[in-house]
């Protein structure tokens, strides 16, 4: 055999290309076999850059950046006040918890409130920086609680503790101007209200001294004092009447008894206790018994009974003139007086003129004092009116001076709530300085990129063992291509 014939009968087929088949990259080949390894490192080295390329970047060219933080609390305790003066009136102000509405969170008002614009402006003029640059706080209000968490970050631990220092300077400064013009705006409006109580005051003031000087009444207590003053008159009175109807039954009864009036007695008292008169009388007693005598021995025509009955009625004649001249009563009611006042019958008569002065002083008495009765009686009548008119304004003047008068109270009461639309809060935890920076956080990024590669190389694992996966879950193995594989192995 030559060796053409040797080359003739062994026929050597020049290699084929390998074509892409559809099964193969969606079923995947067998596990050994390598030669499908350089297409799964150039995939695991493009991930790998792809991966760590942009975390590389980062952690080189990103600035460091610090995170203050500071805690603010809002106690849920209301506040009361209460002020009692002493007949003017009462003043009371109350000022609910924080919390006690279900409609309105206070601590939610003061997250909006910090992250407000104006006080973020403030807090960046404050410190010589824009609103931009001065960058937004993060805010978080921890559940079941009245705190409130505040964030903030700076280009160094300094500045980061200056901006929450800075934020919360213009925070408060906004609640105190906040406090200050509602206060302001409630006293204005207080202010009108006291001003039309002030008023009313005055022109019930003004209705009273007016009413007091047509009247002369002072208060609601002096026509009181009138109208009691006036019942005590009355009784007086009545009893003065029923005492002069005694004493006047008394006289008549001692008059009648006497046979005498009580004018007569007393001119009786008044005439005997003259001396002139008693010295006359005893001398016309004299000289009656001296004519009694010379009747007895003679005529009446004897010069002795003619000169004796001269000398008597000269004396009598000198009686009657001493009489008439110390009672001052004529002849005929001379007539009328007892002449004869002598032992007990003198002390009667004197008693009857002692009781004739009591009665007749109880009668002026009375007359005077129903006069007046009738006086106040009147008055009282006259002022009825006027005392009730007086009653009802100077109740309206109390009542108006007792709303003035709280009012007052009530809104300097108000000034000493500053918390009742605005809750205090305090600051729980004053920003912090952080001792190191809170962004680029390095362990986090390589942690982040450690993670992604494996996750990349476990995916890469799993396309390596698909073929087996996807058999077992089927249920049916996929037997290798032969014919792939013969022309690899060619």
């Amino acid at each position: 055999m030559t060796l053409q014939d040797t080359n003739a009968g062994s026929t050597v087929h020049p290699p084929r290309k390998r074509r892409l088949s559809l099964r193969r990259f969606l079923v995947g080949g067998r596990i050994g076999d390598l030669g499908r390894f350089p297409r799964y490192l150039a995939f695991a080295l493009l991930g790998g850059t792809l991966i760590w390329a942009p975390i590389t970047g980062y952690l080189r060219t990103a600035p460091l950046t610090f995170k203050s933080s500071t805690s603010l609390i809002l106690p849920g305790s209301g506040a009361s006040a209460s002020m009692n003066l002493n007949g003017i009136g009462q003043a009371s102000s109350y000022a609910n918890s924080a919390f006690s509405s279900n409609s309105v969170s206070p601590t939610e008002t003061y997250k909006r409130l910090i992250g407000a614009d104006r006080i973020l402006e403030a807090a960046a003029q404050s410190m010589g920086f824009t609103r931009q640059a001065f960058g937004k706080p993060r805010i978080n209000l921890v559940d079941q609680t009245s705190l409130i968490h505040v964030e903030i970050i700076g280009g160094s631990a300094e500045d980061a503790q200056a901006r929450g220092d800075a934020l919360l300077t213009a925070f408060f400064a906004e609640l105190d101007a906040l406090r200050s013009d509602e206060q302001m705006t409630r006293e204005d409006s207080g202010l009108a209200a006291i001003d039309d109580y002030r008023s009313s005051v005055a022109a019930t003031r003004e209705d009273i001294s007016r009413l007091q000087q047509e009247t002369g009444l002072i208060s609601a207590e002096h026509y009181d004092a009138i109208v009691e003053s006036t019942r005590r008159l009355e009784n007086r009175v009545q009893d003065l009447s029923a005492t002069l109807d005694e004493k006047t039954q008394s006289v008549a009864a001692l008059e009648a008894s006497l046979g005498i009036p009580a004018k007569a007695a007393a001119a009786t008292l008044k005439l005997f206790a003259d001396a002139e008169f008693n010295a006359l009388t005893n001398e016309v007693g004299v000289q009656a018994a001296a004519l009694a005598k010379a009747r007895s021995q003679f005529g009446e025509g004897h010069p002795t009974v003619q000169s004796a009955s001269a000398a008597h009625r000269a004396a009598t004649a000198a009686v009657l003139r001493q009489a008439v001249a110390v009672t001052g009563l004529d002849a005929a009611q001379l007539e009328t007086l007892d002449l004869a006042p002598a032992g007990a019958r003198a002390d009667l008569l004197a008693q009857l003129v002692r009781m004739e002065a009591e009665r007749s002083g109880a009668v002026r008495e009375h007359a005077t004092l129903s006069m007046r009765l009738t006086r106040e009686q009147t008055r009282q009548e006259n002022l009825a009116a006027a005392a009730a008119r007086l009653q009802d304004l100077q109740r309206d003047f109390s009542v108006a001076e007792a709303v003035f008068a709280t009012a007052i109270a009530r809104t300097q009461s108000t000034k000493s709530d500053v918390y009742a639309s605005y809750p205090l809060v305090q600051v729980l935890e004053n920003p912090s300085l952080p001792d190191r920076a809170s962004s680029p956080n390095r362990k986090l990024a390589i942690a982040a990129g450690l993670a992604a590669t494996l996750m990349m190389l476990l995916g890469l694992l799993l396309g390596w063992m698909r073929s087996v996966i996807i058999g077992r879950l089927v249920g049916t193995p996929v037997a290798p291509l032969a014919r792939d594989a013969r022309q690899a192995t060619a």
